[in-house]
């Protein structure tokens, strides 16, 4: 406890609670306080037997992070914890990732690749799940900035509401909602969301939109995988089965160190499909749940026709 007290006095704003109860922590660190280049997101458990017996559970957190970088800066975090056994490391911990940070800074004139990749990669997701919608290839922030810079009023800013977080196996998933009608209103929305500190910190942000734009009868509509494989599209797919409108949902989640697998889409939509509920976009869990059930077996009718 005074560890923490004193990490979040030290780091300020840059220090995140997740979950108190389960003592998940994140802390953002860069290679300089004004405008950093190079940035990682430091996520921590810390397990009942620490510092005196157990190691902090963590996740390193950054898009440019990954092969030789990643292990070279896992082995010295862990070298630091065997150095200084039944002690308490985090400070040791933050310094030494603001080192190696400050150390690419000067040695590298280029900026870090920011390309995300999820920590999962499944061997065979399957072909029961056929997404109608097919994510562009193109980067859809870009593909936003394009909408938006025609329109030259500033819209309002939609009402964001947020769901119950959900946990499972220390990952965390929350889902957020905000009505929208204008591709501008969902670029104001997550620049909103990636404000709150605890949210811009979240391993994937996954989101999708549906607008219907009534003079050409048509949907407006797009996502984003934050990284997650395929999570955007998914969601998406689950908006357009409740058949919602002018509606955008993002779901946080805060990876916490074992991987789930294929559970982790069902919590990605059934925290979405529940806030939607909440906010009367569908009439109940049940009955969102029927279109999905109904539309898988068509599917799965046509695949047999087709085979035959």
């Amino acid at each position: 406890i005074d560890e923490i007290e004193a990490l979040s006095s030290i780091y300020g704003e840059d220090w995140c609670v997740v979950d108190e109860d389960e003592k998940i922590y994140c802390i953002k660190i860069g290679d300089c306080l004004d405008q950093p280049k190079w940035t990682l997101c430091l996520q921590v458990i810390l397990p009942p037997g620490y510092p005196t017996s157990e190691p902090p559970v963590y996740q390193l957190n950054a898009p440019w992070l990954r092969g030789q970088d990643y292990t070279e800066l896992a082995n010295s975090l862990e070298e630091i914890y065997i150095q200084n056994l039944g002690e308490s490391i985090l400070y040791l911990w933050v310094e030494k990732i603001r080192e190696v940070l400050v150390e690419k800074a000067q040695s590298s004139n280029s900026e870090p690749d920011i390309k995300k990749t999820t920590e999962e990669v499944d061997e065979d997701c399957g072909n029961d799940f056929l997404l109608d919608y097919q994510p562009v290839q193109e980067d859809p922030v870009e593909i936003l900035n394009y909408i938006t810079s025609e329109s030259q009023e500033d819209e309002e800013l939609p009402m964001i509401h947020h769901g119950t977080p959900l946990t499972d196996r220390r990952s965390t998933f929350q889902a957020h909602l905000a009505p929208v009608v204008t591709p501008r209103q969902v670029k104001r929305v997550l620049e909103k969301l990636y404000e709150n500190k605890k949210i811009a910190s979240a391993t994937h942000n996954i989101y999708a939109y549906r607008i219907y734009c009534e003079d050409k009868h048509t949907f407006l509509q797009d996502c984003e995988d934050d990284g997650e494989t395929a999570a955007g599209g998914r969601l998406l797919h689950l908006m357009q089965i409740l058949n919602v409108q002018n509606v955008l949902v993002v779901v946080s989640r805060w990876y916490g160190g074992i991987l789930l697998g294929p559970d982790r889409f069902k919590h990605i939509n059934n925290c979405a499909r529940n806030i939607l509920v909440e906010y009367n976009y569908v009439h109940s869990v049940e009955e969102s749940s029927k279109p999905a059930g109904k539309n898988k077996k068509i599917r799965k009718d046509n695949k047999k026709r087709t085979e035959h």
